[in-house]
């Protein structure tokens, strides 16, 4: 599973749009949770056809030549593809490694370690 493709910033927020979509949405649906100024239909429509040659959504054909498109991929599923991503590129595999880094760059409180270390014993 080497092969695993990402999204793009402008990808990523058009999936991040469906996300909220339970039923997938259209052009016109994802173009109405833009902040002004929108990007263009075309724009859009052709996001998503690249998200769809990537396999991250599958389009269904609606009411005449509009079409719905269903994310493919869960927003946990692609999250922990990029995390896995980030520690095998940046730190090795390394899992201390990687919380080390976010430790310190995020100055994370000891309250917040032990509240983590809390939700990892269960």
């Amino acid at each position: 599973m080497k092969d695993k493709k990402t999204l793009t910033k402008a990808e990523m927020q058009v999936m991040s749009i469906l996300w909220t979509m339970p039923n997938g949405g259209s052009v016109y649906d994802v173009l109405e949770h833009y902040d002004e100024p929108k990007p263009a239909y075309t724009t859009v429509a052709t996001f998503l056809k690249i998200m769809q040659n990537k396999g991250f959504v599958r389009s269904e054909r609606m009411q005449g030549r509009q079409q719905r498109f269903v994310p493919l991929v869960s927003k946990e599923d692609y999250t922990r593809q990029v995390m896995d991503e980030v520690k095998d590129n940046f730190f090795d595999g390394s899992k201390l490694s990687f919380v080390r880094y976010f430790m310190k760059e995020e100055k994370i409180s000891a309250e917040e370690l032990q509240e983590l270390i809390k939700m990892v014993e269960g």
